[in-house]
């Protein structure tokens, strides 16, 4: 199992950084693309959708994103209202299936429930894709950002968790390790700041752009929300994987699971940052 997972992490990291120095936009919006589009196939398949209409929801995402590229091309800009409208649908529909647990989940329409993750798994999508359009450093200080939250969550919690996040849905997350995956972002954040300001990148970070456009307190809160965010994202996974008996989203992965598994976190906070970032001016 371990070996799997060393030899899928090195292939997703070897194809991601292939992506991301192209010179060209197109091969890592066709490669998230693919992701995503694999994703809604495991959506499909978790609520209760046939095999052709769990490929039929794949093809969905991936059709309207070629669609978009081959009519927008890949710098088209999306207007700050559709972040903003993600976050309202995150923490509204969020907060409810949450409130409601695993049990409630099945009981919503398929339908409803199948529209709610092809929304949310395009809107990442092109959240994105429109992140690396403003600059490497920025799209990867955003992913950085759910990376570190997971991480300092992961052993903020096995040190001091004592308190059950959420026992219903996800046993193992703890408050304690919320609230460390907070502080190991916010010293993630100052530890950015000076690498923008000591080194010259293609972009300014989420962090500077943040800093510079709302102060200090307001990065660090938008910083909070966004570390809360993650917890959501990656809470409603389980809940749909535990309300449909699932372990893993699929078996795509070989090590990892499925690509749910992997970009669950991802899902709210993307699309987020960029409502964030654009409240600088900037793209």
């Amino acid at each position: 199992m371990l070996r799997q997972r060393i030899i899928t992490a090195l292939v997703l990291v070897a194809l991601l950084l292939g992506a991301l120095t192209s010179s060209s936009a197109w091969p890592f919006a066709l490669l998230m693309l693919a992701l995503i589009a694999a994703a809604g196939w495991e959506w499909g398949r978790l609520n209760q959708a046939a095999a052709w209409q769990s490929l039929a929801m794949g093809g969905a995402v991936a059709g309207v994103g070629i669609a978009l590229l081959l009519t927008q091309g890949s710098d088209w800009t999306a207007p700050p209202a559709l972040w903003w409208a993600a976050l309202a649908l995150w923490l509204v529909a969020g907060s409810v299936a949450l409130k409601s647990g695993p049990a409630a989940w099945p009981q919503l329409p398929r339908v409803a429930r199948w529209l709610l993750g092809l929304v949310a798994l395009w809107a990442t999508w092109l959240a994105v894709t429109q992140a690396r359009a403003i600059g490497a450093n920025f799209l990867l200080s955003v992913l950085c950002l759910v990376w570190m939250a997971d991480i300092a969550a992961y052993f903020g919690g096995r040190a001091f968790g004592r308190r059950k996040l959420a026992p219903s849905i996800s046993p193992g997350k703890s408050w304690e390790g919320v609230w460390s995956g907070m502080a190991g972002v916010l010293l993630l954040a100052a530890f950015w700041i000076w690498l923008d300001g000591h080194f010259s990148f293609d972009s300014a970070s989420l962090y500077s752009r943040l800093w510079q456009s709302v102060g200090l307190g307001g990065m660090a809160l938008a910083l909070l929300g966004l570390c809360g965010l993650s917890v959501m994202g990656d809470l409603i996974e389980s809940l749909v994987k535990r309300a449909a008996g699932a372990k893993d989203s699929s078996g795509l992965l070989p090590g990892h699971g499925g690509v749910l598994d992997r970009v669950d976190a991802l899902l709210p906070v993307v699309p987020v940052a960029m409502a964030l970032a654009s409240l600088g001016g900037g793209r």
